[in-house]
């Protein structure tokens, strides 16, 4: 099974994560962040992962340091999981809408770090946090598992509303990619990265 275990300690978190890629949508999230519970719980349930995931972070400074690392140790199993990525479709993008809102989430399995992320449309706060948490948390998924990563908020005013749709659109993107559709690597060179 495509499956990882990814264990950080540090002075401002300690997080226990477990990832299938190949698994039904079981999701136990429990960040002490329940807007990030949330996201996290849907974007595992569209891409139909199995994630085990407990975060006990420095939430009296902010949620920023949890994010973070919560993100460092997804894209780290995300990775791992998927190993030499042999037969994976490796591209695949999402259009999903949430009420008034519409995010569209384009990702690349290539193995080259890359994140294109515009939340101007974003409000300055969500569930009362800065807006900037999110770029941080996906820019460290992003790096960690060598992904190309846009995500594009096309239009919308909740800020819930925008973030729900593009972590369900990255959810449906991942579970494309990571699909085996073909024998060998997804790459005319012969090999990713």
């Amino acid at each position: 099974m495509r499956q990882a275990t990814v264990a950080r300690t540090t002075k401002e978190t300690d997080i226990s994560l477990t990832l299938n890629l190949d698994g039904e949508g079981k999701v136990s999230v429990d960040t002490g962040i329940g807007f990030a519970d949330h996201m996290l719980t849907l974007c595992a349930f569209w891409a139909r992962f199995d994630l085990d995931l407990t975060c006990k972070g420095d939430l009296e400074i902010d949620t920023h340091h949890s994010l973070e690392d919560i993100g460092l140790c997804l894209g780290q199993a995300l990775a791992e999981a998927l190993g030499d990525k042999q037969g994976i479709n490796r591209v695949a993008s999402a259009k999903v809408p949430m009420d008034e809102a519409l995010a569209e989430v384009v990702v690349d399995l290539s193995g080259r770090p890359y994140i294109v992320y515009d939340d101007a449309l974003l409000p300055a706060q969500i569930a009362g946090d800065e807006k900037d948490v999110w770029r941080e948390f996906l820019k460290s998924v992003a790096y960690k598992a060598g992904m190309n990563l846009h995500v594009k908020f096309e239009y919308g005013q909740n800020g819930h509303h925008l973030l729900e749709a593009a972590f369900k659109a990255l959810g449906l993107a991942l579970s494309k990619a990571v699909t085996v559709g073909r024998k060998g690597v997804s790459s005319t060179k012969g090999s990713l990265d």
